[in-house]
């Protein structure tokens, strides 16, 4: 028998447009998307304007043309940042096997946990709990034996609760779950599925493995393993670091040289703050740039020594700047430096067996 464990998937619900409708109570309760606006893109919406069809990523013009009454508010990072740190403060209390994915979800191993309790379940609610009453704002929980199995119970009753796939409940949880729910596949390849009459868990099942790797490649052996609550990655709690990364998406598109310029300079500047923390250097710099039409162009210098600092990522970002095909509206630009003097680190993870009855 497969060892389990007891993963839990924290999502925060609506997690930008939470924080602006807390700070900003004349904001509760009405439809707002956090960026947007008439050229830009949409980087969360509040529940209340999710029932309007707006979505994250969404065009700001799309965005206000399904909801007329959208509340547009400028992106507040440092403000996320610093309620995802005390939100993860939170996490370190209850075990130290912390996956961040993103300022807003996590993956927590509480197998063996500091607090001794033995219900992952209480675990999780308790932590809800602490978010709240520290931060005033919810967060949903999904509970399982693997990542990829709490990670699709923790949409299953957002906002504001959390379910738990019991080891017992696995397999039937599948076979009728939609086959867009499964963490992993896009809309395009549900479409696809659609098209093979793949519709639940129990369609998919039914496909045989070589049969699976010719029809998506590569992600055929992990469509067959997770349809069967198959999934052995597990809670990476230091992750080897590959690069470093400072993007901008501006709230109004840079339409000349000189303004690109002047954010080059403090990404530069930022970029060399975060690596200068944390004692990194790069051989490897890379310059993103992502037009007004959602166009994306990269470019990277490597070179034989470290670069030096803000000066030297500046002074790179130019001449890849020169290199741009492009000269159209910018709404991102971004650094980031690879190639570190990082060394990998060998993890020893022990997991341990423990019985269903405990699981709850």
């Amino acid at each position: 028998m497969l060892p389990q464990r007891k993963i839990i998937h924290i999502d925060m619900d609506a997690f930008y447009a939470s924080v602006e409708q807390h700070d900003n109570p004349e904001l509760r309760g009405k439809p707002i998307a956090v960026g947007g606006g008439q050229y830009g893109v949409v980087a969360a919406a509040s529940y209340e304007a999710r029932k309007f069809g707006v979505r994250s990523a969404m065009p700001g013009r799309m965005a206000l043309e399904k909801c007329p009454q959208l509340i547009v508010v400028k992106p507040r990072f440092q403000r996320y940042k610093e309620i995802s740190q005390q939100i993860r403060t939170i996490f370190y209390e209850y075990t130290d096997l912390v996956e961040p994915l993103s300022l807003d979800e996590a993956y927590l191993d509480v197998t063996e946990n500091k607090k001794g309790i033995e219900s992952a379940n209480d675990i999780a609610r308790e932590i809800r709990q602490r978010i709240f009453e520290e931060t005033g704002l919810t967060a949903s929980a999904g509970i399982s034996v693997n990542k990829f199995l709490a990670k699709v119970a923790s949409d299953y009753n957002k906002p504001n609760g959390q379910k738990t796939i019991h080891p017992t409940q696995i397999l039937k949880f599948m076979e009728e779950l939609p086959i867009e729910k499964f963490y992993g596949i896009g809309k395009v390849t549900a479409n696809r599925m659609h098209e093979m009459h793949i519709f639940k868990g129990a369609d998919l099942k039914k496909k045989s493995l070589e049969e699976l790797i010719r029809l998506f490649g590569k992600s055929g052996n992990y469509y067959y393993n997770v349809v069967r609550g198959i999934h052995m990655s597990e809670v990476k709690s230091h992750r080897i670091q590959k690069s470093v990364a400072v993007e901008e998406t501006f709230w109004e598109n840079l339409l000349d040289e000189d303004s690109v310029f002047k954010q080059l300079q403090l990404i530069s500047e930022e970029l060399e703050a975060r690596l200068s923390k944390k004692e990194i250097k790069g051989k490897s710099l890379t310059l993103k740039i992502k037009y007004k039409d959602f166009t994306q162009y990269t470019r990277s210098k490597t070179q034989e020594v470290y670069f030096a600092g803000a000066t030297d990522f500046y002074k790179t970002a130019q001449k890849l700047w020169e290199l741009r095909p492009f000269d159209k509206p910018v709404r991102l630009l971004g650094l980031s430096l690879s190639n570190l003097n990082t060394q990998e680190k060998k993890q020893i993870s022990v997991q341990l067996k423990i019985p269903f009855e405990e699981f709850e």
